[in-house]
């Protein structure tokens, strides 16, 4: 793999060609600021803007440092590519050439052969750790996993967390390993042919640990909020050049294939040029001979983030369809209040456009951070799902759909994940059935962990309720240690029959996308989406491709309901052939593109 040529940092530390160490530090509140190096203090200079820079050659790759600001309070870098511990101890300096990695002719794989899979680094191993996961890939490579998705790794407070409240956003967590324990885990990824992105929090900082407030206030909006905390002032050079360095960051430095982006509609940014479409054009000018695919969950469906000339992506790759995960959930349970409350009153033509075209609920009052889409957007634009991080953790109990729907209904749901053109997402243990739960878990102390806990009901009755005879009392306390390790995988499961029987049933699944839907996604033009007139409970969906059509029918009616006739072979079907339901066919009709 080519790497792009290093780059002076503007934040963090820069080790030079000669071996001295660049030292940046954006605190326009501090008039004096001190290198701490071991027992060695060192003034560092005023450069300009708020800037604090020093260039020493008695810091070395492996020690410790911090500033000390003029109270006399010693802090962390904010931009520390490691943590000698916690996030309010001392820094460690890292060299990121010194790793000798082993796939160094991995160039990656084209986006229409993704199907990813969603794990926490904490929860999906019995260790936890980057370099025990490791030893999992095997498993993901035989189903037919080719993209992993790792939620946030970010140094946040304490020993565990979902990762949403990192505050030094350029260090990997110490409780899952050391920066190299991460290259690691990306270089053995690629060995197995499998791509890595990584989830990060670009829109607000966590509650405990950040220390920008107090060194540079200005880094944060005065007049804007987030749901999680205080805005970013994305209009501030500083602030934007924090956030592009990092996709780089991981990038570049941890040969990441790419990045998914929280809750972007949270970025804020009235300049001229977006902070987002300045951050993805920087990305892809770094790096034009390897594909690189960045990925948004918006909650406005901004269709200008995917913006395509010709095929090709000028800025992000694909987003979170949270829309088809929505309807099926409603199918699949019957809740329909809360969150899901405005997708239930007419769900069955929410999943209609959902799987066929995405964005149901588009806001194009909000589309305004870049052009809009020229071509045609192709069905891989949408990244489908039917269990992630949030719409499991944040129910009361952390249950998956494996424990709340009929088994049959389930596989159908499968089914229409896998096979329909959108790129598919699993999350962790789905592919066997995992009968575990996922909970909301953090590691906070005093005051903080008592709101965090008082909230959990709020949250719940937003993602399916309290379950009858069940209080708030009953719930899970997010602060303990019992609900983190009932997070974790049961690595068991994929042993039993039941767990063997799913996993086949998915291998296989995969292995048909793999054989007759990559490569229409791979040729040439896009898909032109039909949706057709059809009876409650029954979707009928074709894609029409350069060289074929793809059909779809499901029926997630409980009696039987007829659906459209479809032409062309069949490639998978679960019906007794009278479309009762639940039930699906796939075909594929290479006689009518």
């Amino acid at each position: 793999m080519t790497q792009p040529s290093p780059t002076p940092r503007t934040w963090g530390p820069s080790v030079l060609a000669d071996g001295r160490v660049r030292f940046r530090l954006w605190a326009p509140a501090e008039k004096r600021i001190v290198l701490l190096a071991g027992a060695r203090e060192i003034s560092m200079q005023a450069d300009g803007d708020g800037w604090h820079m020093v260039e020493t050659n008695i810091v070395h790759p492996g020690d410790t440092y911090s500033f000390r600001l003029s109270d006399g309070t010693d802090i962390p870098d904010p931009a520390s590519h490691a943590q000698e511990d916690d996030v309010e101890g001392p820094s460690t300096l890292v060299h990121h050439d010194g790793y000798a990695w082993s796939n160094t002719g991995w160039t990656g794989r084209p986006w229409e052969e993704a199907v990813a899979y969603e794990l926490h680094i904490g929860a999906f191993t019995p260790e936890g750790t980057f370099r025990a996961a490791i030893d999992r890939l095997p498993h993901l490579r035989h189903i037919g996993i080719t993209a992993i998705e790792i939620m946030p790794v970010a140094h946040f407070a304490g020993k565990r967390g979902w990762g949403y409240d990192g505050v030094l956003h350029y260090a990997p967590h110490t409780a899952y390993g050391i920066p190299d324990d991460l290259k690691a885990l990306v270089d053995a990824a690629h060995g197995h042919g499998i791509m890595v992105l990584l989830d990060v929090v670009y829109n607000h900082f966590g509650p405990v640990g950040n220390i920008l407030p107090r060194i540079a206030p200005a880094f944060f909006h005065p007049e804007r909020h987030t749901p999680w905390g205080a805005a970013l002032a994305f209009e501030r050079e500083p602030v934007r050049r924090y956030f592009i360095e990092n996709a780089l960051h991981w990038l570049i430095d941890y040969r990441f294939d790419g990045l998914r982006f929280d809750a972007t509609e949270q970025i804020v940014d009235d300049s001229e040029r977006h902070m987002l479409i300045e951050l993805a054009e920087t990305v892809r000018q770094a790096m034009p001979h390897r594909p690189v695919h960045l990925v948004v969950e918006d909650q406005t469906s901004r269709k200008s983030l995917l913006n395509r000339d010709d095929g090709i992506v000028h800025h992000y790759t694909a987003g979170w369809n949270d829309e088809f995960h929505h309807a099926l959930h409603i199918i699949a349970t019957g809740e329909g209040q809360g969150h899901y409350a405005p997708f239930a009153e007419n769900t069955d033509n929410v999943l209609r456009t959902a799987t066929a075209m995405g964005f149901v609920h588009a806001d194009r009052t909000q589309d305004r951070v870049g052009p809009a889409p020229q071509d045609r957007l192709p069905p891989q634009v949408n990244v489908n799902f039917l269990h992630n991080h949030d719409q499991v953790g944040n129910r009361a109990f952390g249950e998956r759909l494996s424990v709340l729907t009929d088994p049959m209904l389930l596989n159908v749901m499968t089914a229409l994940l896998l096979l329909a053109p959108p790129i598919p997402m699993l999350f962790m243990g789905e592919e066997f059935g995992e009968q575990q739960p996922f909970f909301f878990f953090t590691d906070f102390e005093g005051e903080l962990a008592h709101a965090v806990k008082q909230g959990r009901k709020a949250e719940a009755e937003k993602f399916g309720g309290m379950p009858e005879r069940k209080t708030v009392h009953d719930l899970p306390d997010p602060g303990a240690e019992d609900t983190f390790q009932r997070s974790k995988l049961d690595w068991s499961r994929p042993m039993s029959p039941d767990g063997r029987r799913q996993t086949d049933f998915v291998r296989e699944l995969i292995r048909l996308r793999r054989e007759h839907v990559v490569p229409l996604l791979a040729g040439p033009g896009t898909a032109v989406p039909h949706i057709l007139p059809a009876e409650d409970g029954i979707l009928a969906v074709d894609w029409r491709f350069h060289e074929a059509t793809l059909g779809i029918r499901a029926n997630f009616a409980k009696k039987e309901t007829p659906w459209p006739a479809m032409e062309g072979e069949t490639i998978f079907a679960v019906s007794n052939g009278t479309a009762a339901g639940p039930s699906i066919i796939v075909a594929i009709d290479r006689s009518r593109p």
